[in-house]
């Protein structure tokens, strides 16, 4: 069992960057899929981007929508995950939650996912 506190959120202009964190409590976060995701208001809960250890190393994935400005990355030492987000977007305004999902899969599916923080908002104004 993992628990896990995000922090980060904010209110950022169109352009700008925020580093969401996700600190994981009870269990090592390198030993699940930890991934991230947003709710934007009225609309679904979507993956944002995902991180895992396989036996060919850390394997990340991201959503098309965030390719390239967005970087998901984890400190194993401080056992947190970090979002960093460049770039960013109205269209990034969400609530963002960290997951953690026990199977080690690199899966985009959030009912896949065992674990979640409370989640932080994310407000990019343009």
């Amino acid at each position: 069992q993992v628990q896990l506190v995000e922090s980060g959120g904010g209110l950022v202009q169109a352009g700008g960057s925020l580093r969401l964190s996700c600190a994981g409590s009870g269990r090592a976060v390198s030993t699940f899929t930890m991934g991230w995701f947003r709710q934007a208001p009225g609309k679904e809960r979507e993956f944002v981007a995902s991180i895992v250890s396989s036996w060919s190393g850390i394997s990340t994935n991201y959503a098309d929508s965030v390719k390239g400005r967005f970087t998901i990355s984890r400190d194993s030492a401080k056992n947190t995950v970090y979002l960093q987000m460049n770039s960013l977007k109205p269209a990034d305004t969400a609530v963002y939650y960290c997951a953690a999902e026990s199977s080690r899969r690199s899966t985009v599916i959030q009912d896949e996912y065992d674990y979640w923080g409370q989640g932080t908002q994310v407000t990019v104004s343009s």
